[in-house]
């Protein structure tokens, strides 16, 4: 019998901002409130301008009762899953879920995360992807685009994993689990329209290079619901650096709401507090295997031998770093995913404090783009999104330290084991595209 848990919404406290014609903002009293006791000067600028800075934040209190189950409640600032902002690497989280469940579905033996899996090109700007130097083996494997796309970010381990699962598949598999407001139309390279309906074949191998499986080249045929047409900015630049002086047109790109996002996370550190449906199809070991890289830091890990100076400890962390911190507060863990791109900053963690036991999740969004120009490559993510983001995280991890629980939490079967950085010859990797 599964435990209960409860998860409640925090709507008895709740203020909506409604502006006509538009969105339907949500902003519960006691987070504004909480907020405001952060007086750094930049922190209360940006949640004076929410709208200016698309800013979206959303705190989930979590307590225990006596058998240490969890209830879970939400707490919203200006949010609304209709309001646009660009998801960037957050959407590598449901990749990497989509592909663990869609490799479980197969029900093959032979066929797991760490078999070679070899990726073929059979339509337009289509690339293959054979080996990986920076696999222990050299070879590619769904564990090591996983370990790639939470430990830095990089952006091809998500490309492949859009093309295992497949542009319709991706899509039609949310919106069966109930995550609306979402729309993944694109890889991370420059494809058409058309070309990101159409995916490679791939290949799994055993190790004398014998096949396993093979997955054939497929073609998205669902059509996209662009009804509501999302804009941004006065102008952009194009790849050739010229400059249009237009708001760019996220409609046909990718898009999750933050509400959605925060819901993975919880579906993979707490899967039993979520409806059956919500869930995703994992193992014991893909949960433990998920969660340890979701939180690992690049330079405790082997292959791939990230440089930890460049890849610091809270470098994918945005709620623990700012200029001065590269480390994380000792006994603290985040299990979380981020994302940037186009002037916006976004991370959803579950934050483990084991020496304080203290647990909660935090998920936010910012924009930062001064001067309204797309593609640029001028936004403010060091000078406001950063600290800002910095600045969030302080303020719950204080509140969540000084608040009195009615049990304290066991956080045990999030103490993982992680790998430590052998000593060896080879050169780190270094300057990834992320």
């Amino acid at each position: 019998m599964q435990p209960f848990i409860r998860f409640i919404s925090s709507a008895f406290c709740s203020l909506i901002l409604i502006i006509p014609g538009y969105s339907q903002f949500r902003t519960d009293a006691f987070l504004s409130n909480l907020l405001a006791r952060n007086k750094n000067p930049l922190f209360q600028e940006v949640l004076t301008h929410p709208d200016q800075y698309r800013l979206q934040i959303i705190y989930t209190r979590i307590d225990r009762d006596k058998q240490n189950q969890p209830t879970f409640t939400s707490y919203y600032f200006h949010v609304d899953s209709a309001y646009y902002f660009n998801p960037a690497s957050t959407v590598k989280l449901p990749a990497a879920l989509l592909s663990l469940e869609k490799l479980n579905r197969l029900n093959n033996p032979k066929l797991t995360k760490y078999t070679t899996m070899l990726f073929d090109s059979a339509f337009s700007r289509q690339t293959r992807y054979q080996a990986d130097p920076t696999a222990e083996n050299g070879l590619p494997s769904l564990a090591h685009l996983i370990k790639k796309a939470f430990l830095v970010s990089e952006n091809d381990p998500y490309t492949r994993m859009y093309e295992f699962v497949g542009q319709g598949e991706f899509n039609r598999a949310l919106r069966e689990k109930g995550y609306g407001d979402t729309r993944i139309t694109h890889r991370f390279v420059r494809m058409s329209p058309d070309e990101n309906r159409h995916t490679n074949p791939v290949r799994f191998v055993d190790t004398d290079g014998k096949l396993i499986y093979a997955q054939p080249a497929a073609y998205n045929t669902a059509p996209f619901d662009a009804r509501r047409i999302d804009t941004l900015g006065i102008g952009y630049m194009t790849a050739n650096d010229s400059l249009v002086r237009k708001p760019f047109d996220f409609t046909g790109r990718n898009k999750l709401s933050l509400d959605n996002f925060r819901t993975m996370v919880q579906a993979v550190m707490f899967p039993e507090s979520l409806p059956e449906k919500q869930r995703f199809n994992l193992t014991p070991d893909d949960y433990r295997f998920v969660r340890q890289y979701m939180s690992q830091f690049p330079g405790e890990t082997n292959y791939p031998k990230y440089d930890a100076a460049q890849y610091y400890d809270s470098y994918a962390k945005f709620f623990f770093m700012d200029s001065l911190h590269h480390r994380l507060p000792d006994g603290i863990r985040v299990f979380n995913k981020v994302g940037w791109a186009y002037g916006f900053l976004t991370d959803a963690s579950y934050v483990a404090d084991f020496t304080n036991k203290v647990e909660y999740i935090l998920a936010a969004t910012i924009y930062v783009n001064k001067d309204g120009i797309l593609n640029d490559d001028k936004y403010e993510f060091e000078t406001v999104g950063n600290p800002f983001l910095y600045q969030l995280g302080q303020t719950i991890l204080q509140y969540e330290r000084s608040r009195k629980r009615p049990n304290v939490p066991d956080l045990s079967a999030f103490r993982l084991q992680y790998e430590t950085r052998k000593a060896d010859n080879r050169p780190t990797v270094k300057d990834v595209d992320n």
